[in-house]
């Protein structure tokens, strides 16, 4: 959990969604806001993915990248 906890990426994608979440108590509701939602939940998941790609890398013994 630590290692998702204290990636960079993840972290980031985490405080994104502050911006997020103001716009959709404080903007208009259109197509925008759905987007936004939208690409905040495919750079978490990118983020995820990323974490769970390197330690499958670093687990893996005697596979070279």
């Amino acid at each position: 959990m630590r290692k998702y906890i204290l990636n960079g990426a993840v972290v980031s994608a985490v405080f994104s969604a502050w911006n997020v979440i103001s716009t959709t108590r404080h903007g208009p509701r259109d197509w925008r806001l759905a987007l936004m939602w939208a690409s905040w939940g495919i750079s978490v998941a990118i983020a995820v993915g990323t974490v769970m790609e390197e330690n499958k890398a670093i687990d893996a013994p005697g596979i070279d990248d």
